[in-house]
């Protein structure tokens, strides 16, 4: 049992305690879950960060550009690169494709963060 609890984030009190997985404060009857890096990087934990092949983070409704030629299936021509593409929804997608969009000429399709750019 470990005595170094931290103090209460609302009322910074030092008479804190954990009850069945959550932390408490006696003094102000505050209650959280305790994290592993403090505070303030627990409220973000959950939330999952996408970025683009240069690092700036991602978020709905952004515009991005294509930063190299893709091959699309089905079609004689592929995307080129430069090719905008306008309104991107982030999701959970599958083999490493986290943004829904639609390209001009080509439709519905969904991209990988790694291959654009915010534009």
């Amino acid at each position: 049992m470990s005595d170094n609890f931290p103090p209460c984030p609302s009322c910074s009190s030092e008479y804190t305690y954990e009850m069945n997985g959550l932390m408490v404060c006696p003094e102000c009857a505050h209650e959280w879950v305790p994290a592993e890096g403090g505070a303030e990087q627990g409220a973000g934990a959950g939330e999952r960060v996408i970025r683009d092949s240069v690092g700036n983070v991602l978020s709905d409704g952004d515009t991005v550009t294509v930063v190299k030629a893709l091959k699309v299936k089905g079609s004689a021509s592929g995307i080129k690169a430069g090719t905008k593409v306008r309104n991107i929804r982030l999701v959970d997608g599958v083999d490493g494709h986290d943004i829904d969009c639609r390209i001009e000429g080509f439709g519905a399709m969904q991209l990988k963060s790694s291959v654009v750019k915010k534009a």
